[in-house]
């Protein structure tokens, strides 16, 4: 039987200047995202949409999800294949395509970790894990775009 796992979030728009929606450049795309126990989100839609660029947005939250889950499926699948990380950054990088109605969609995305795992390990093997963990991964497996990763394999 398969496990299920459920999350919880509350979104709170803040961005009604006090007439609400009543003209579309007269309210603010600012939001917050609260999940219990955790610290706020300040949300805004991108500022291509008159969003505020201090706050997050969702396309930068989708695809920061997609490569947070990534690192921590690779992270694990090092640890279990006795290849030591020592180091893991992610130049992320997404596309999205806007239609002519206004609406749009991810076409793409492309991890680009850049790993140092110690000298002793096995840096082929740590090539290969990449594949796994896009393989394992939760949010990956949601999408329904290509997610490629072009990894960075080096030793210290």
């Amino acid at each position: 039987m398969a496990q299920e796992h459920q999350y919880k979030s509350l979104l709170t728009w803040t961005g009604n200047k006090g007439t609400g929606t009543s003209n579309y450049k007269d309210y603010d795309r600012q939001y917050d995202i609260t999940i219990e126990g955790k610290p706020t989100l300040a949300g805004s839609s991108d500022p291509a949409f008159r969003g505020d660029a201090s706050r997050h947005n969702p396309e930068d939250m989708l695809l920061a999800s997609i490569s947070s889950c990534h690192m921590l499926w690779y992270l694990h699948l090092c640890s279990v294949n006795k290849i030591v990380v020592t180091d893991y950054s992610d130049p992320a990088v997404a596309t999205m395509v806007m239609n002519p109605d206004g609406s749009g969609q991810f076409t793409s995305a492309t991890l680009n970790p850049q790993v140092t795992i110690t000298a002793g390990s096995n840096v082929e093997k740590a090539e290969e894990l990449h594949h796994e963990a896009n393989k394992m991964c939760f949010v990956t497996r949601s999408m329904n775009f290509p997610i490629g990763h072009v990894p960075t394999i080096k030793t210290n």
